[in-house]
């Protein structure tokens, strides 16, 4: 794109920019909202106030839940402890999971439901 080209479509940028500017000028609403917060900041001002501190003030739960949020992890709960004794040899198992050696062994053996049911 030539020189020339890019002004005037900067140029022309640049205007209806203004348009908008001059429309968002006239608007109720807007000036409304100026006003609003020009006595806003001159009312914390006064009282020596931060916007955040009001925040924390008028809604506390808000200001702790976006910090407890991300600080907070999930506490996984902890496997309990599972005994199994063997009625043919007497022998105690423990463990929290299933994973264990003797256990498998015993499974394998004599399968999963009457394992299960020497729990103590």
């Amino acid at each position: 794109m030539s020189k020339l080209a890019e002004f005037k479509a900067l140029e022309a940028q640049i205007e209806e920019h203004k348009q908008r500017l001059a429309a968002l000028q006239g608007d109720e609403g807007l000036q409304k909202e100026i006003e609003f917060e020009s006595k806003l900041r001159k009312l914390l001002a006064e009282y020596n106030y931060s916007l955040p501190a009001v925040i924390a003030l008028l809604d506390p739960a808000a200001a702790k839940g976006r910090k407890a949020a991300v600080a907070e992890k999930p506490v996984r709960r902890e496997r309990a402890l599972k005994r199994y004794k063997n009625p043919n040899t007497g022998e105690v198992v423990e463990t929290k999971g299933g994973n264990h050696k003797v256990l498998k062994s015993w499974k394998e053996e004599h399968g999963s439901d009457i394992v299960e049911s020497w729990t103590q």
